[in-house]
């Protein structure tokens, strides 16, 4: 019948759009986790999810536009479910815990990480624009576009979210860091 694709079909659009996409899936989850592990679970986690989709699902017309941000929620909903748990992997533990506190800042990640915590408390939307704006690089025409609204909602929400990360940085540091212009 015309429009039903057969299992076999679909099983060969699954794996077309792998081959195409996983790069970009494991990159974008990548620079949200910070850690290969992490990745590879969420390439995964995004592509078990596509196989899975029940026919009545909504059809995917942007594949790329599409698993560009389940990568970004896959990668944000496994660093939420880390900083809920309290674990750490092993591989992100500090290693120079007894350093000094600005010795400490610098040795082994541990503003990123911070910053990945930090990011993972933020509301979905803000942290997806987030990432989109500062892990991948997106100009904020092309996150509306991916996220289909308006450069004005995605310049505030990036505003407010810089404003709340400054902030919680200043207390994480003790206000010890110097403004750079």
């Amino acid at each position: 019948m015309p429009g039903i694709a057969t299992e076999a079909e679909t099983a060969l659009d699954i794996e077309q759009v792998f081959e195409e996409h996983h790069g970009m899936v494991f990159r974008v989850a990548y620079r949200i986790t910070g850690n290969t592990s992490d990745a590879e679970d969420v390439l995964q986690t995004v592509f078990l999810r596509l196989v899975r989709r029940t026919g009545d699902a909504e059809v995917v017309e942007h594949a790329s536009s599409y698993l560009y941000r389940a990568a970004v929620n896959a990668a944000l909903d496994l660093m939420r479910g880390r900083l809920a748990a309290g674990s750490v992997p092993l591989e992100d533990q500090p290693l120079a815990s007894s350093l000094p506190a600005p010795d400490r800042e610098l040795a082994s990640g541990e503003i990123r990480e911070w910053l990945r915590k930090t990011v993972a408390r933020l509301s979905p939307r803000a942290a997806e624009i987030f990432a989109l704006r500062f892990y991948e690089g997106k100009e904020n025409p092309e996150i509306a576009g991916i996220l289909g609204t308006t450069e004005g909602t995605v310049a505030v929400t990036l505003s407010r979210t810089r404003d709340r990360i400054q902030k919680e940085y200043d207390a994480f540091t003790g206000g010890s860091h110097v403004a750079r212009k």
